[in-house]
């Protein structure tokens, strides 16, 4: 049986924290910056958390 491939847009968007959630980035954050607030842009520069519904569905294409 051959092996299963990982997705590789998946493996570029999403990595792993030390307790095993999945970390990802907010977006929203590339262009058309001059009309959103300083305090959403900041927010959206940090780091977020792949909610529960969704987490199955991101190891299923990371093989985890």
């Amino acid at each position: 049986m051959p092996k299963m491939k990982t997705n590789s847009s998946a493996k570029k968007r999403f990595s792993l924290t030390g307790s095993g959630k999945i970390k990802r980035k907010h977006a929203f954050k590339r262009h058309i910056l001059t009309k959103k607030e300083k305090d959403r842009k900041r927010g959206l520069a940090k780091s977020g958390l792949v909610s529960k519904p969704d987490t199955n569905n991101v190891k299923f294409m990371l093989n985890i």
